[in-house]
């Protein structure tokens, strides 16, 4: 249940109204999920962000960093959690720098009043750079065309853009390519003695960092260590090298260099879930409020297609939340929630706004406006997210990111004010 410093929020103004989220799963243990809100503050859907997880989570990682800086990676909104909340939470924790993909979302965090560095990385070449150089957005650079545009914004805006250089190691997606990486080299030296630019970093991201033992990751290693002393020969000096994502920040010591880049791990999901929770803590619960509590006699079908019977008359509870909200039709059958002190199952197909479960023949208690929990830390009987990306055979990147729709976001805990 949020506290009395709870607040909904935009991501625009993140301490002063309701939003519409595309996030989902924070901490909160049982006796306070399961308790009853008042219906004028609890949504009927809703995502409980707790920014105290966040800032346990980030001096986790600073611990396992050693001497290398954390950068916070926040895209997506935070992996659906809220960009600038999450950004503040983690930077008064000790972050020392942000990571985001687009160029939007560098800019939204700077227009938040945000000083610390951002680095956004995935741009198209034909992207319009100069409001974030005029912004202080850091920009990172994947080949010799997003290294002409760079320079052609930076000129035309009469300011010095601050680059980190993306190094292709064997992930194959983003990154300056093997075949072009001389020539960009010479470009790249130009440039900055001409003041286009500033090279502030190099990086590159690993393909098999959930398996930390794997020969390849040493391959990606040797490669980017190559790559740097290319540039050093160009007489390019980066201030920070960084590679290591959550897995390998947590997992190999080795590949620290002067910067780590963790994200899944920000959020409290274990980047090798095998490996155990490294005593991180999820930072979000998925709840929603019961919208009705009625009896289903024996025989009759539930939901569409009626594809659950009652074996015996019990009485259900009505979750307003569905597909367009998060929950995926294909997990119909397939997951309980945490209500009335217990697991339920949920039962019948999930439909576009609304979810069944049975609460057994004596109705377990559950009354209208209870609090389920869809998922959140995982203790004493709490579904956590790893459940869903298990039954639906993803990774539960996707289930957080995935919860969207009517969801109402709810800040608790967290710093008293904007880092």
């Amino acid at each position: 249940m949020a506290g009395s410093n709870a607040v909904t929020s935009t991501a625009q103004e993140p301490d002063t109204e309701p939003e519409t989220a595309r996030a989902a799963s924070a901490p909160e243990a049982p006796s306070s999920v399961v308790a009853s809100p008042s219906s004028a503050v609890a949504p009927q859907a809703e995502a409980v962000i707790d920014l105290d997880a966040v800032a346990h989570n980030i001096r986790i990682l600073n611990e396992h960093a050693g001497d290398a800086s954390v950068m916070a990676v926040v895209k997506a909104d935070a992996y659906s959690h809220g960009a600038v909340p999450v950004a503040r939470a983690a930077l008064a924790a000790g972050a020392r720098e942000l990571g985001v993909a687009t160029l939007e979302e560098g800019l939204e965090l700077k227009h938040a009043g945000i000083t610390a560095p951002v680095l956004s990385w995935l741009h198209t070449s034909d992207a319009d750079y100069a409001p974030a150089i005029t912004a202080g957005v850091e920009l990172g650079l994947s080949s010799p065309r997003h290294l002409a545009a760079v320079v052609d914004a930076a000129r035309r805006v009469g300011e010095t853009a601050t680059v980190s250089v993306k190094i292709e190691t064997g992930l194959n997606r983003n990154g300056v390519s093997h075949e072009e990486w001389d020539d960009f080299l010479v470009d790249l030296a130009r440039a900055e003695a001409e003041r286009a630019i500033r090279v502030k970093g190099m990086f590159s991201h690993l393909a098999h960092a959930d398996e930390p033992h794997h020969p390849v990751i040493d391959d990606q290693c040797e490669r980017f260590t190559r790559a740097l002393d290319d540039a050093k020969h160009a007489g390019l000096v980066p201030e920070a090298a960084h590679m290591a994502n959550s897995a390998a920040t947590l997992t190999r010591t080795d590949l620290r260099f002067e910067m780590v880049r963790p994200g899944i791990a920000i959020y409290g999901l274990s980047p090798v879930p095998r490996m155990g929770t490294f005593d991180l803590r999820p930072v979000m619960t998925f709840r929603s409020r019961v919208a009705l509590v009625k009896k289903v006699a024996a025989g009759e079908g539930v939901s569409y297609g009626h594809t659950w019977i009652a074996p015996h008359d019990t009485i259900v509870a009505l979750l307003p939340v569905g597909y367009a909200d998060g929950i995926p039709r294909a997990l119909s059958g397939r997951f309980d929630v945490w209500l009335g002190d217990d697991r339920r199952p949920g039962i019948g197909r999930v439909s576009m706004d609304q979810v069944v479960v049975d609460l057994g023949p004596d109705g377990a208690g559950v009354r209208e406006g209870d609090i389920a929990v869809f998922f959140g830390n995982g203790e004493r009987g709490v579904p956590h997210a790893q459940e869903w990306a298990e039954a639906l055979d993803t990774i539960h990147y996707e289930v957080v990111t995935s919860v969207r729709g009517r969801t109402v976001r709810t800040f608790v805990g967290g710093p008293d004010g904007p880092s």
